[in-house]
């Protein structure tokens, strides 16, 4: 025979359970939720960048053809990788800094490529942006053991406001 006592601690072990379940729903959802929220803050992050280092990348009316010059190729990707340096606030040189550009190199390479109609890696004959884009990232996250989408993270420093 069952009796109030036994009954009610029945229902606060039933009780206990699921506020447990419940708790560890919301861990997992919270969990998940910023997965997710890495993922798009990265996504926008990489189309953001990758629009503005196309713009910069793509053959230009003005690049020079002039043997002695630098040809088309070269000032796209030094115009990519200025605007990078921009991006990430970067003013100054290092061994890091410069191992990062050198890596992102192929990748302005094949926007340039892409943009002038150059490329040979991919069965259409356009090279695979992606793919070099794909290598930096990995490539980045191995050496440094974060996303280099995370550098974007950097807040700004607020810059006091002097009156005189």
């Amino acid at each position: 025979m069952m009796t109030a006592t036994t009954y009610i601690e029945g229902l606060q072990r039933a009780a206990d359970e699921a506020q447990s379940m419940e708790a560890a729903y919301r861990l997992e959802a919270a969990a998940r939720i910023a997965t997710l929220e890495r993922e798009r803050a990265f996504a926008f992050r990489r189309m953001n960048l990758m629009r503005a280092i196309a713009e910069v990348a793509m053959p230009q009316a003005d690049d020079s053809s002039d043997p002695d010059e630098r040809s088309g190729e070269e000032i796209a990707v030094a115009r990519a990788l200025a605007l990078l340096r921009i991006k990430l606030g970067w003013s100054s040189d290092s061994v890091t800094r410069d191992a990062t550009l050198a890596k992102f190199t192929p990748v302005s390479v094949a926007l340039y490529r892409a943009s002038n109609g150059e490329g040979q890696n991919t069965p259409d004959g356009t090279p695979d942006i992606g793919e070099a884009l794909g290598r930096f990232e990995d490539w980045y996250e191995k050496a440094h053991a974060v996303s280099f989408w995370m550098l974007f993270e950097n807040p700004m420093p607020d810059t006091p406001r002097v009156d005189f």
